[in-house]
């Protein structure tokens, strides 16, 4: 007889969700050790900020804070931070003065070229164990799961 509590049982929404949050939990503190043993003080928001702006599209602070699970006030911090550190400028655009252009400075480029191997380390252990073609199943399987749930009614 299974113990129901060692079972892989039938998941409920409940356990579903716990799940979900157990390995967005668990990635980010995986990322920000990693991080700290490369010698990267920044966090798991600050990192996602950096590679959103890495990638080179024209990012709003709303677009930055909705990547980075936080409200606009927060990430206008986070931002202030790595601006003085010398990451990131944002700059006034001419055609529309209440709007700005925020982009990575040489010196944030090079950190992420660093940081972004941070990134393929943590995924690689995250994947530990699984052949491509279950890499690529489970990607899709959560990307359903996501889409599903962002799906009007």
């Amino acid at each position: 007889m299974n113990d129901p509590s060692t079972s892989a049982g039938p998941c409920s929404g409940s356990t579903l969700g716990l799940l979900f949050r157990q390995l967005r939990d668990a990635m980010w503190a995986r990322m920000e050790r990693e991080l700290a043993q490369a010698g990267h003080d920044l966090t798991f928001s600050q990192y996602i900020a950096i590679k959103k702006l890495a990638d080179g599209t024209n990012a709003s602070v709303t677009d930055l804070a909705r990547a980075a699970d936080l409200n606009p006030g927060a990430m206008t911090r986070l931002l202030d931070k790595l601006e003085a550190r010398g990451l990131l400028a944002r700059v006034a655009d001419p055609r529309d003065r209440r709007a700005l252009h925020i982009h990575l400075t040489d010196a944030g480029r090079d950190l992420w070229r660093d940081v972004d191997q941070c990134g393929r380390r943590v995924r690689e252990r995250a994947f530990h164990g699984m052949d491509e073609a279950t890499r690529a199943q489970l990607t899709r399987l959560l990307e359903q799961a996501r889409d599903n749930l962002l799906s009007p009614d």
